[in-house]
């Protein structure tokens, strides 16, 4: 008896021909322990059946490699459903292999060879593995040929795309009718929030952003519903079963995968949030003090009121790049690839334009520790005069008395001379200079007093320090004097010194006093002095003769 299940078995493995071909020539079949003995290894090829994986075969038998023992497993697999005697598979261990059947028709060996022992399988566990997963696909192969079952899968198939087609609509009935709605509700909110300002509103984009966002959402509940009818309507059928099967699992697996990574984030979550709560306090404590710095309320060495907002500012950032690198460890995913591949991108990009924003961002830091510009000031950066509106890590702006604003890189700022009309503005006051040329035979006295009483005049012009008037050269023809006044906003220097010209061209005209610089091609008839009795010559007076000299 046990030579005849051998031999069934030899048959069964090497498709017939062995077997038959012994039998023709008078041997006995060749028995289970010499099949075992003498299989090789060979090219895997994965058994597959009614579309479903059953396990992968490995070894050589008789010269019969892994794909012809799929082959032959298969034509007997459908040679059984046809017959449809279908019985319950089974695995008998037997020498070293295990024998699957079906009913009582052996179908296949599983051999040492077939099995993957790097991974941990044993003949055993392999063979109970085929065992579930061949009886799954002969139960679905024999499903595929029963019309009763196939019309029930056709018919719940159908119900459910009915269903889906509703679900469908009331969801997009809900996001035309809450979409619309919700959007409303948004404008109006911005409307009132602006003052009304419809223009302002549309310019926001804000509800451009809001109706993308709520279709976004509808879309990905279609989605889900499309996704969830796919996986229901391929289960129905037998042969499409596995792959809603897999549909199902990855969406499930995804999802599980998600929830477990949340729950076992959540310590590292936590501590993550202490750590922005803590730099958050930190922050709020130094903000309020270098305000009180820059507000005068206290004072820190080293610390001044100008600087009290930069520092402020560069605090800040490092307290939360000391917060980000404390809590990068604890952040979920910070040792995947991904995100060592996003800090290599980021360091990369630091490398290579590093050197020009850390030039900037120094000589910023220099013209502001420096305290050689603050935001307010009016300066002469180089060629450029005017009001200082900014002063940025990697430039500065400047906004000239004809209104034109000028971006200057810090670096550029660092190299030129810079004059700040603004800086000693206050009780010592800041003098602009102009000049004017006037003939030897003018009074000295006279002019000085002219140009005084043009000062006086000119609205803009402060009163404390007062003007100054200083002889500069004696040139060859004329005497060059400049004028010297203090005014009450460097910013508006353009205008005052248009106001203060046209006040001397009046003041001299008014007391006869041609304002000309003479130049000579011959000697002069008579000499160019100015006598004595003429040295006070209106509007000069002996008691301010020397004044201011």
């Amino acid at each position: 008896m046990k030579g005849v299940v051998c031999s069934l078995i030899a048959v069964a493995l090497v498709a017939g021909e062995a077997g038959l071909a012994a039998r023709g020539q008078g041997q006995p079949p060749p028995d289970l322990s010499q099949v075992v003995a003498t299989a090789t290894p060979g090219e895997p090829a994965l058994l597959t059946y009614n579309n479903r994986p059953i396990t992968v075969l490995r070894a050589t038998i008789f010269s019969r490699p892994p794909k012809e023992r799929v082959s032959t497993a298969v034509d007997i697999l459908n040679a059984i459903v046809h017959d449809d005697v279908p019985g319950a598979v089974s695995s008998e261990p037997q020498q070293g292999a295990a024998v699957i059947r079906v009913g009582n028709r052996p179908i296949l060996a599983i051999l040492p060879l077939d099995v993957d022992t790097l991974a941990g399988e044993t003949v055993e566990s392999t063979a109970a593995q085929v065992v579930s997963r061949l009886q799954v696909a002969l139960d679905e192969a024999v499903e595929l040929r029963t019309p009763r079952r196939l019309l029930g899968a056709s018919l719940r198939s159908l119900g459910m795309t009915v269903v889906l087609g509703l679900l469908i609509f009331i969801t997009w009935r809900i996001h035309r009718v809450f979409g619309r709605r919700f959007i409303s509700d948004t404008e109006r909110r911005l409307e009132r929030i602006s003052g009304g300002d419809a223009q302002l509103v549309r310019a926001s984009r804000v509800s451009e952003f809001v109706k993308a966002a709520v279709t976004a959402v509808a879309a990905a509940v279609m989605l889900f519903l499309i996704y969830s009818w796919l996986t229901f309507v391929l289960r129905q059928f037998p042969y499409t079963r596995p792959w809603g099967e897999s549909l199902r699992q990855f969406l499930f697996d995804r999802v599980s995968a998600i929830g477990l990574g949340i729950v076992n984030a959540m310590p590292d979550l936590f501590t993550v949030l202490l750590i922005v709560l803590t730099t958050r306090f930190v922050v709020r404590l130094s903000q309020r003090v270098f305000e009180a710095v820059e507000e005068g309320r206290i004072t820190i060495p080293y610390v001044y009121q100008e600087t009290a907002q930069p520092t402020r500012r560069l605090a800040t950032a490092l307290f939360w790049l000391l917060g980000l690198v404390l809590a990068y460890p604890y952040l979920p995913g910070s040792d995947s690839d991904a995100f060592k591949g996003v800090s290599v991108f980021i360091g990369l990009m630091i490398s290579l334009g590093s050197s020009g924003v850390v030039n900037q961002m120094m000589s910023g830091l220099t013209i502001t520790y420096s305290r050689a510009l603050r935001q307010g000031d009016f300066a002469k950066i180089g060629d450029v005069e005017g009001t200082v509106t900014h002063l940025g890590a990697l430039s500065t702006k400047v906004k000239t008395p004809r209104g034109e604003e000028i971006t200057i890189p810090n670096n550029i700022v660092i190299s030129q001379v810079t004059t700040n009309y603004s800086r000693s503005a206050g009780a010592d006051g800041v003098y602009v200079p102009t000049t004017v040329t006037i003939g030897y035979d003018t009074p000295w006295r006279q002019v000085r007093a002219l140009l005084l009483l043009a000062a006086e005049r000119t609205e803009g012009v402060r009163k404390n320090p007062p003007a100054v008037v200083r002889q500069t050269a004696l040139e060859d023809f004329y005497v060059k004097y400049a004028l010297l006044v203090s005014l009450e906003q460097q910013d508006t220097r353009v205008l005052v010194l248009d106001r203060l010209h046209g006040n001397i061209q009046d003041a001299f005209n008014e007391y006869g006093v041609q304002i000309m610089s003479p130049n000579y091609e011959a000697d002069p008839e008579g000499r160019k002095v100015v006598r004595k009795e003429e040295w006070y010559a209106a509007p000069a007076k002996p008691s301010t003769a020397v004044e201011g000299v």
